[in-house]
């Protein structure tokens, strides 16, 4: 699937098969849902979190954005893309868990690990240097452990997992249900060389197969 047309084939394709095949199911999203699970992964084409978790229509309510980063909780600024998803999934559809996806080979974190956007203006790449800031002291730990190539930039990739868990934690509504049981969260890797889910075990800080 390479360009819009394609898109709206694929469309056909789905109204006439998936759509029509599951008509029942469909007509019940149509007025509510009730996902058990919010998914806040990367916006990368090679990590879709329905089609990597075998997803139905419903199941998982999906954020996706550069490298899968949850700012921290802040009032100021005029628009919270992830902060108002989060306020929605949590205090309003009530979900119980929360995931955050991180993934190999993710762009956002290459070019935090290189700072190839370093200094540059919005349009060439300053938004995403701006965005990948959040990382930036995650960064300094890790190269100066590792430098900078792929064993470095494997590290980072977890190291941002483990930030927007923190940074999810500093959200009052997501602190308070945590810590009443109410919700629970997750953090996991998706190799896409090898399609294998590693999943974070906050104990020890390690990924581990799924």
């Amino acid at each position: 699937m390479s360009d819009f047309k394609q898109l709206i084939d694929g469309y056909r394709h789905f109204r006439a098969g998936e759509w029509a095949h599951h008509r029942e199911r469909w007509a019940e999203l149509a007025s509510e849902q009730h996902p058990e699970v919010m998914v806040i992964a990367c916006s990368d084409s090679r990590v879709d979190p329905m089609i990597v978790f075998d997803a139905a229509p419903g199941e998982i309510f999906v954020v996706r954005n550069v490298s899968a980063l949850v700012p921290p909780f802040e009032v100021g600024g005029l628009r919270h893309g992830v902060s108002s998803a989060l306020e929605f999934a949590v205090t309003q559809l009530d979900i119980p868990e929360i995931v955050v996806m991180g993934h190999g080979s993710c762009g956002g974190v290459a070019a935090s690990l290189s700072q190839c956007f370093a200094d540059k203006a919005p349009g060439e790449g300053g938004f995403i240097a701006r965005w990948m800031a959040m990382l930036d002291e995650a960064r300094d730990r890790v190269v100066a452990e590792l430098g900078t190539g792929p064993e470095a930039a494997q590290k980072l990739e977890g190291e941002c997992v483990k930030l927007s868990l923190a940074n999810l934690r500093t959200f009052p509504f997501v602190a308070s249900r945590e810590a009443e049981g109410r919700l629970k969260l997750h953090g996991s890797r998706f190799a896409i060389s090898d399609g294998i889910l590693h999943l974070l075990d906050e104990k020890t800080g390690e990924f581990t197969p799924a």
